[in-house]
């Protein structure tokens, strides 16, 4: 069985463990461990197939009965929180704390996958060795971006590339992009892609501030729509979202970096006067 620190969802963990002791022991039964852990059988029944939670009262319980203990217990325990969390903000502070709690274990490659999206420099790293001279400055590569990081995190950023395979480097110390891509896993696809597109927003805003007029494109369109209007626009938005790409993908020199945001989000609610 797998050690529990490779679980984002405390009852694929459950799940596992009584698989693993049903096959040794035929004795083991819903019953029987709804029994050890003081939860109703039938109900343990729906936790493990994900259609209920534990209680508080009964986790600890539940972790004693599967052995666990210091950062297993730790870990443990968060993760029935990180899954009962119902804010983004309340996941995103408890997943943070399962990856601290790994860390200190050992590294996992979804460690360095979620990083890779909840830190907005790395994918733009990526991006600008595909057209700057890099040959170790990671201060020089560092002040390429807008705005600038240190050289500790260039550095960081590289590193987390090669990491990720992402990025290769040939015998004349050149880096090169890999076709490889980064995909994140079901149970924190959207922490990752919420953290990246704040930042990207935050960033958007400095930008009004940091760069000219002639160097960004920022407008804004405020409307009356209906539902059937709603779902054309964000048809047409992503039949755009595709052009763009396809375009930019057109050029063969790029010299610089650029980042897209596309929002639409209401500013009343949706039923109106009504």
């Amino acid at each position: 069985m797998k050690p529990v620190f490779e679980y984002f969802d405390y009852r694929d963990y459950l799940k596992d463990f009584y698989e693993e002791r049903k096959a040794t022991h035929s004795f083991f039964s819903y019953r029987y461990f709804g029994n050890k852990v003081g939860v109703d059988p039938s109900y343990l029944l729906k936790v493990l197939l994900k259609n209920r939670h534990l209680s508080e009262k009964s986790v600890p319980r539940v972790i004693a009965f599967c052995g666990l203990s210091g950062n297993e217990a730790e870990y443990f325990h968060t993760l029935v929180f990180f899954i009962k969390a119902k804010t983004q903000r309340e996941s995103r502070l408890h997943f943070e704390k399962l990856l601290a709690i790994r860390n200190v274990n050992s590294t996992l490659l979804e460690d360095w996958q979620f990083e890779y999206f909840c830190t907005w420099y790395h994918p733009v790293i990526r991006s600008i060795l595909e057209y700057f001279d890099f040959k170790g400055d990671y201060a020089l590569l560092g002040k390429q971006l807008s705005p600038p990081i240190s050289a500790k995190e260039a550095k960081a950023s590289v590193e987390l590339l090669k990491a990720l395979d992402l990025i290769s480097c040939d015998e004349n110390g050149r880096y090169h992009l890999t076709d490889n891509a980064v995909t994140t896993g079901e149970h924190w696809h959207s922490l990752a892609v919420s953290a990246f597109q704040e930042q990207t927003i935050r960033l958007s805003q400095q930008s009004l501030e940091r760069h000219d007029r002639s160097l960004r494109d920022i407008s804004t369109i405020t409307m009356n729509i209906n539902a059937e209007y709603f779902e054309e626009i964000r048809n047409r938005i992503t039949e755009f979202r595709r052009s763009i790409i396809a375009y930019a993908g057109e050029c063969n020199d790029p010299d610089r970096t650029y980042q897209l945001n596309i929002q639409l989000f209401p500013l009343t609610e949706t039923n109106g006067g009504k």
